[in-house]
Parts: C-alpha cells; structure tokens; sequence
C-alpha cells in the first residue's frame, strides 16, 4: 500500500538540490583540482583544496570532446588554469586561441607545454598549445580518435582508435621519441588491435609505461618496458572504467612506487594497493569510486559514494589503517530513512545476472516496483546514495538497478554479449528480474514498472513492446531507432548503435503494448528530441502515450528544474495505475508538471 507522508519523505526539489556532482579530480604537490556542478543550473566550476580550505574558480568550464568530454582544465606552473568554455567550447583563462569549430579536451601540463586533443567533423588532432601566443601545433592527426596525450622527459604515449569502433571494444596505446618543440619521431603501437581495448597510458619510474588492457578478458594493468609487456597485478576483476570520457584515471603511483588502483567486480568497487605484484585491499567507506584518483603525499584522493554516503571527495591513506579525511562532503540531503540496497543474482535465458535491490521504506511484504535498466548500454549500476530512488522508497515503492547482459564490471565477454543484440537481451534481463521479484513475493502483479534515461530509456521501451510484467513505461532522452541514430548521434557515438543494433531495433509505435510517459529536452545533442516526438504522435493515436514532458533548455542529463518536473511526472504515472487498481491511497498530486497529452 502506497502511503504519501509528504512531511516526511524527500521532495523532487529537494532531490535536484542534492544533485552536486564531482568529476575531473588532479593533484598539483598538495593541493587537489577538481569539476564541480552546482545544483541549481548545472553549471560546472573548476574547485580547488588546500589546507584546509576550498574555492570555486571563476568562469564556467566543460569539454565536449567526442561528446561526453575529455579533461576540460590544466594547471600551469604560475598556478594559472587553462579551462575550456563550458557555453563556447573554446579554450580561456590563462590561454585563448582563435575561435574554431573544434571541441577541445585531454588537457594536460607536460612540466614544459600544454597538450590536447581537439575534434571536429573530420576528425582528431594532438596538439600542442602555446601558453604565450595560444598558437596550435599538430603532433598527430585522424580521421579517427585520439587520447591522454602523456610526456616523460623525451618520451610521448597517446591513444587511438578508428572511427569505426568504440574504444573499449578496440583501442591501441602508442609511444614515440619527443622533444619540446618538435614531432614524435618512431611511433610504436604498444598495446590494443581489433580485440583488444587498450588505454589509460601512464610514465612511471625507469621510464615504464603502464596501460590498462582487457587482453585477458578483464581490464588489468600492465607495464611496458625495455619493449616487452607484462601484467603487474593480474586479477579477474575490472581495474578500468569503459572510456565514455577521456583522461580516465583509475590507477595512481605512489612516491613509494606502489601504484593505488580501483578494483570492480560487477556493482562493487573497491580501493587497492600494488605492493611486490600482489593486490591488497584497502578498506575505505566507498562502494562506488569515480575514476579520478589523484596523489597527495602518501595518501590517495578520490570521488567516493556508498549506499548511504553522498558522493564525497577524501584523502584516504594507503598503508592500510583505513584513515579518512573529507576534503569536499557530499550535499546536505533529506534522505531521513535511506533504503540500504541487496545485491540479487537472476537467471536469464541462461545469464547470471545482477540487479540491486532497494526495498521500500518498511519493507513490508510486496510493494509496487520500479525496474530500472542503467543508461549505458556499455556501462553499470552504481552503488551508492542516488536521490531517485530514494524519492521512491520513501514513498512505497521498490526500486531495482538491471545489470543487464552488455554491462560492464563483468569482463569482455558479459559486456560484448549485447552486439546485435540491443533492445532484446537487455529487455529480456529486465523482464527476467521484473518475474523474479513477483515470483519470491517482492513485487505486486500489475504495479511493477519500467523506467530509463538515454539508453535504458530505450531497453525500457522495447521491454513494453512484448508483453510482459510492466504496467507502464517512463523514458528520458531516450533512444528511438538505433539505426537512424547512427546519422543523428555525435560522431563518437555513431559506432555503439551500428555494433550493438539488430536490423528491428527501431521502436515502432505499433508495435508498444503498454502505456508510455516520454521526457525528452529540446536541447538534446547526444539523442535528437525528433525520434521521441514522432513517437508521441504515434502513442496517442493508439490511446498508449501518458504524456510527452519537453523540457525547454535542457540537453541530455536532466537536472534542476527539469528534473523536477520529470520526477513529478512519473510519481504521476505510476499513482495512476495504483489509484486504478486500488493500491493506492489519494494523495496529493505533485504540481506544476506540464504535460503534452
């Protein structure tokens, strides 16, 4: 039974004010740099900590380097930082160039130039940026993709990829003799081909470099040296997050020369150090760990969140005693009765998949469920406090997080079982999931519900496209018709749809047999709004659309105020159908929401 105690359960605003996101995490000597969002707009800031105290920069900062960023901000020795524009894309601060129509991003300070990567339509360039003058040089260019530009003495490692792939299906990491200056001279492909997703290149001591690869079938670390590769801490487990955005780094060295890395196996992360070739943990309050890791002294910063902490940056020390100090904590929330989440293996068509249950506030028998697909698809559900789910749990539901088949956490294999496959595997791991909870009692028949943003926005709509246990369907920003997206997707993208598709991945509107809530922003660039209204007019006209929220000024991720609105929305949505079956006691009706029906 739903029961709405508006005075003691969150509120959609109150979420979108707990939304604060940190990203973009480095360290200069003692003092740590970071991205940080502000929960009112979205807006992003370069933040600073040192002894104590905190900062925010000004002007606004944010790459949109092969569309979901690359290192938006560098340091230089004056302790001036170069940033790129979050509105222009453009390099300012402390260094301007000409306006182009390329996106920069993967800045980094060598010790003597400024590096990056920029983009257009026709492909990448490695530069060199002249802090003086602004005046560009071109170290590498393709019509394919480049990455973490990394220079040691006289030595340069990069990434590639072609333009027809995503680089953690197949990625190469590639050295070259540099001087200040002047070209890369005897480029060597070091790591990664056509199976191989190789990345992350980092000089250590005697002039090794190290790189994450999944040669084995798991994301490893690995050093070079002296011409030969070898594992430096095998382990059947992810130490590298997919490459979504570039200039990851979810490996660090210590002054010691150990090396302090994240260790994931399926929803869990954990913090470990290399020490003689062996992995030991470190215990850390943290499930969920950002792959930005950063040194200070002995200690290791990082971007850490659990089921019951908000995301938070600390300095956690790496000898083992489990000392932690919050540099930047989390967002005040008013998550009062936080729903701690289960971990759930389900069988499907033969696959062990995971979900992560979160059970309603009382737990107190069966509830109505929220079945939510994650946005990757080559991604994972994170365990830690997210503001969403609580919004629910507080208010009776059941909230449960699919790892479906094409995630990532659980090696090669599990995340490469989705190509060709898209829009059925993913949708059937959901359905399967969706039966196990009503089939153990956890969920009520007829109130179990679909919900998804970009990607899993997609998996939720072919998942109502079959018959099956949903009541109802809520997308955002949701895939259409992958093979349309792959003309309409940013050029990195375009790839992902063509290798995951199958030829009827499309979501025809003849073919939903459940009601659908749309919401989609009109300044969406990564998923066209077109796609999700000529859908709408398809809905309606069979009776099936619940409505289409269009958010006016907002893109891909929905936040603030539009985020809000979306949330109201569905808490509408799903009311309506338990109101219909009597599940329901009357309630007041969120407000505001403006819906198209």
């Amino acid at each position: 039974m739903i029961d709405d105690g508006w005075q003691s359960v969150p509120t959609a605003l109150d979420v979108a004010r707990a939304g604060v996101s940190y990203d973009w995490l480095t360290s200069i000597g003692d003092r740590l740099y970071w991205v940080e969002s502000s929960p009112d707009d979205g807006r992003l800031s370069v933040a600073t900590w040192s002894a104590g105290s905190v900062a925010l920069l000004p002007g606004e900062v944010g790459s949109g380097l092969h569309a979901y960023g690359g290192m938006p901000y560098a340091v230089l020795p004056s302790g001036e930082v170069v940033r790129v524009n979050g509105e222009s894309g453009q390099l300012a601060g402390a260094v301007t160039v000409s306006a182009t129509a390329h996106s920069y991003g993967d800045l980094t300070w060598s010790g003597v130039e400024l590096l990056g990567v920029r983009e257009d339509s026709r492909g990448d360039d490695l530069v060199v940026i002249e802090t003086s003058s602004g005046r560009l040089r071109v170290l590498k260019a393709t019509d394919g993709f480049l990455a973490s530009p990394r220079v040691s003495g006289e030595r340069l490692a990069w990434v590639r990829w072609d333009r027809g792939v995503m680089p953690w299906d197949s990625s190469e990491v590639w050295a070259a003799s540099y001087m200040p200056d002047g070209q890369p001279v005897g480029p060597v492909r070091v790591a990664g081909g056509p199976d191989e997703s190789a990345f992350q290149p980092q000089w250590g001591a005697y002039g090794w470099l190290y790189f994450m690869s999944d040669r084995t079938g798991w994301w490893n670390l690995y050093r070079w040296r002296d011409g030969r590769t070898e594992p430096v801490a095998p382990v059947k487990a992810e130490c590298a997050t997919a490459p979504w955005e570039s200039s990851y780094a979810n490996y660090a060295m210590l002054p010691d020369r150990r090396i302090v890395m994240t260790v994931q196996r399926g929803p869990v992360h954990e913090l470990a150090v290399v020490s003689f070739g062996a992995l030991v943990r470190l215990p850390v309050p943290y499930t969920s760990i950002k792959p930005f890791l950063a040194v200070v002294g002995d200690r290791v910063a990082v971007i850490g969140s659990s089921p019951t902490r908000m995301q938070e940056i600390a300095l956690v020390s790496t000898d083992g005693s489990g000392r932690v100090e919050v540099v930047r904590p989390g967002p005040d929330h008013r998550f009062a009765d936080v729903s701690v989440p289960q971990l759930l293996r389900v069988e499907s068509d033969g696959a062990q998949v995971t979900a992560v249950l979160y059970p309603p506030s009382g737990d107190a028998g069966p509830a109505p469920v929220i079945v939510r697909p994650h946005a990757g698809p080559t991604y994972h559900s994170d365990l830690r406090l997210d503001g969403e789910v609580q919004f629910f749990t507080s208010r009776g539901f059941a909230v449960v997080d699919v790892d479906y088949r094409g995630s990532t956490g659980y090696g090669r294999t599990f995340r490469k079982a989705l190509d060709g496959q898209w829009g059925r595997f993913d949708a059937a791991d959901c359905r399967a999931v969706a039966e196990h909870l009503i089939d153990t009692g956890r969920a009520i028949p007829g109130a179990v519900f679909i919900s998804g943003a970009s990607a899993g926005g997609y998996t939720a709509l072919r998942a109502v496209s079959e018959e099956g246990p949903f009541a109802v369907a809520v997308v955002r920003s949701a895939i259409v018709d992958p093979q349309r997206w792959t003309t309409t997707a940013p050029r990195f993208q375009r790839p992902h749809a063509a290798i995951l598709a199958s030829p009827d991945s499309a979501v025809r509107a003849d073919q939903v047999r459940r009601p659908v809530l749309l919401v989609h922003g009109v300044r969406d660039e990564i998923v066209p709004i077109g796609d999700t209204t000529a859908l709408a007019d398809g809905l309606r006209g069979r009776g099936l659309l619940v409505g289409m929220l269009t958010l006016e000024n907002v893109g891909h991720y929905v936040s603030g105020t539009g985020l809000v609105a979306a949330l109201e929305a569905e808490l509408d949505a799903y009311r309506s159908v338990l109101e219909d079956a009597g599940l329901a006691r009357a309630a007041p009706t969120p407000s505001q929401s403006k819906i198209c029906h």
